[in-house]
């Protein structure tokens, strides 16, 4: 039981990559008062936490009910990500999510893609179970790593302020490159799945 806790939990942290998404929370919370981004990271992180969990038990019928595929998903979300990347990499004036009008992020992109992204999608899907104990070790592993994130992204501004902008700036853009590359594997993937089921 505690083997598969920390097998589930592992794979999560994973592949919700909170460190890798600092740069994504920074850039977008940064028009933001910082007042408010305590509250938004909050709000955000239990956005996210919800969704998995909601996929987690309905994703199947879920995407069965509007005869989606899992491809589907997954390109989709390779696709947002890639735009999301390039402008990490190639600043431009309105941000990285485009002009808001100084509306703050909801949902997009925080909450999803960055967190509840496709690749997470597909890996709370497997963990769908019969046996209430294997439930309960999936469920205790996603708040788990929902803590993770909490504290991660709580510390972003001191650890914004202990690097400076320039180290934040190149890390930005190289987890832009970064993300650009997993964004196009998962562009690939999708692709690859799609050919195989024709």
């Amino acid at each position: 039981m505690t083997q598969d806790f920390f097998q589930t939990f592992i794979l999560l942290v994973l592949v919700t990559d909170p460190f890798g998404n600092v740069p994504l929370f920074a850039s977008v919370l940064n028009p933001v008062p910082v007042a408010r981004r305590p509250r938004i990271v909050i709000r955000e992180c239990g956005i996210a936490f919800v969704l998995l969990l909601i996929f987690m038990f309905f994703g199947r019928h879920f995407l069965s009910a509007l005869h989606l595929s899992e491809v589907a998903l997954r390109i989709g979300g390779a696709v947002i990500l890639l735009l999301i990347s390039i402008r990490m990499i190639f600043p431009h004036p309105d941000g990285v999510l485009g002009r808001t009008d100084g509306a703050e992020p909801f949902i997009v992109p925080l909450a999803i893609p960055a967190l509840a992204g496709p690749s997470a999608l597909a890996t709370v899907l497997l963990f769908s179970s019969d046996s209430t104990g294997e439930v309960l070790v999936h469920v205790a592993a996603l708040a788990a790593v929902a803590a993770v994130w909490l504290a991660v992204f709580l510390s972003a501004e001191r650890l914004q302020k202990v690097l400076g902008p320039q180290v934040m700036t190149a890390f930005e853009r190289l987890m832009g490159l970064i993300l650009t590359a997993m964004s196009v594997e998962m562009l690939l993937g999708g692709i690859r799945e799609f050919v195989k089921s024709l």
